[in-house]
């Protein structure tokens, strides 16, 4: 069944087909539309879940912990300054080992306000604990948000996920999105198992007690590990996925016209379509051009981007974020997975589109060739793409 669907409603969807039965959540732009459609949802008796409207982000995590707890599959939403403030939250969710799904629509972090388009704020929580995959369209949300539930619950991950869309440009943006067959979503993600830990008054222990330092970096040994081991659940998820719905994302990573590429352009979230539209336009100029979008940046895939990008010349990896007094977070990432091959390809990094502003076709051919030309001079010093001299001037 097709349904014309933004990319929030995409995610409440997917949520809904997931058969979640606990909601937790604070407002906040743009990801409102997510819990108002869920809400409309538990008004109408389409979905059977509890609903808890709480007083900030920091209470919608914490409800989603003990719901979690207790054996209740927990979705919530968040962005900007509302994940932020969630933080410390999340972190309990992840070492506590508990198989929550949250959407993000990511968005700038203030001062000052913005509500455009960044993946800072997420990424901000790269080291929180949590599996991330980022979409690039509406029907990519739809079913990665199924997708989660079923790599969170395995046993051998037990940890949460966060699905990543771009604010406004799947947020509020619609497309025809494909709704999967209830029947065929069951058979792909049964009711969540009561193993192996549930609280519960015939078999009581706790959950977060203090630790000792003899056994408390074996308990983050235990996550590390089954966050490592996600990376084959992920795969098999997208695998099934596919021989059902016929529809696959790769897994950890999204190859365009990778196989002979000579350039490539790394990036996540919804414009690497525009990157796409850009290596097409250059390969009928004879530029053998690549796309590289990485789905998931925890766990990171470094294995499969160094098989990846050791037969290439040159890599262009695009962050729509920023570490204040480092740089791109992306770039970091892949240079760090490139840093122990004998033969390295020649890496530059850009900064582009914060606050929302535009990337457009026209950004990325331009990045393809600038990357080209810095290979040929040697000129690997970060680029911040498109700034405007006329603002730095003032």
């Amino acid at each position: 069944m097709l349904k014309v669907l933004s990319g929030n409603h995409s995610a409440a969807f997917g949520a809904l087909l997931s058969r979640i039965n606990f909601v937790a959540a604070y407002p906040i732009t743009p990801q409102t539309q997510i819990i108002e459609k869920l809400a409309e949802f538990v008004d109408n008796g389409v979905l059977n879940a509890k609903y808890v409207r709480v007083e900030s982000e920091h209470s919608a995590m914490a409800a989603c912990v003990g719901a979690s707890s207790v054996g209740a599959r927990a979705f919530t939403a968040s962005s900007s300054h509302g994940l932020i403030y969630m933080a410390e939250m999340a972190f309990w969710a992840s070492a506590s080992r508990l198989p929550i799904v949250m959407a993000i629509s990511c968005r700038a972090l203030g001062p000052p306000w913005n509500i455009g388009n960044e993946h800072t704020d997420i990424l901000a929580l790269r080291d929180s604990g949590w599996i991330q995959i980022f979409a690039e369209s509406n029907q990519e949300v739809l079913d990665t948000v199924i997708q989660a539930y079923r790599i969170a619950e395995d046993e051998r991950v037990l940890l949460p996920v966060m699905v990543g869309l771009d604010a406004f440009t799947l947020s509020h943006t619609s497309e025809p999105v494909e709704l999967p067959n209830q029947e065929t979503v069951d058979h792909f993600l049964p009711p969540r198992s009561d193993k192996p830990y549930l609280l519960s008054p015939e078999n009581p222990f706790t959950f977060g007690n203090m630790s000792n330092p003899t056994e408390h970096m074996e308990l983050r040994f235990m996550h590390h590990t089954a966050l490592r081991d996600a990376k084959n659940v992920i795969l098999e998820a997208d695998k099934e996925w596919e021989s059902l719905f016929g529809r696959s994302y790769g897994g950890l990573l999204d190859e365009f016209m990778c196989k002979d590429a000579e350039v490539v352009i790394v990036v996540i979230g919804a414009s690497s379509g525009d990157a796409k539209e850009a290596a097409v336009v250059l390969r009928k100029e004879g530029i053998k051009a690549g796309v590289l979008r990485i789905r998931v940046i925890r766990p990171f895939p470094s294995e499969e981007v160094r098989n990846l990008l050791s037969r290439v010349k040159a890599v262009a990896v695009v962050d729509r974020d920023l570490s204040p007094g480092s740089g791109g977070i992306l770039v970091s990432e892949v240079k760090s997975a490139l840093y122990n091959l004998r033969c390295r390809p020649f890496v530059k990094g850009y900064i582009v589109g914060l606050g929302g502003r535009d990337v457009t076709v026209g950004d990325y051919l331009a990045i393809f060739r600038r990357t080209l030309k810095s290979y040929e001079e040697g000129d690997v010093q970060e680029d911040w793409f498109n700034l405007n001299l006329e603002v730095l001037e003032k």
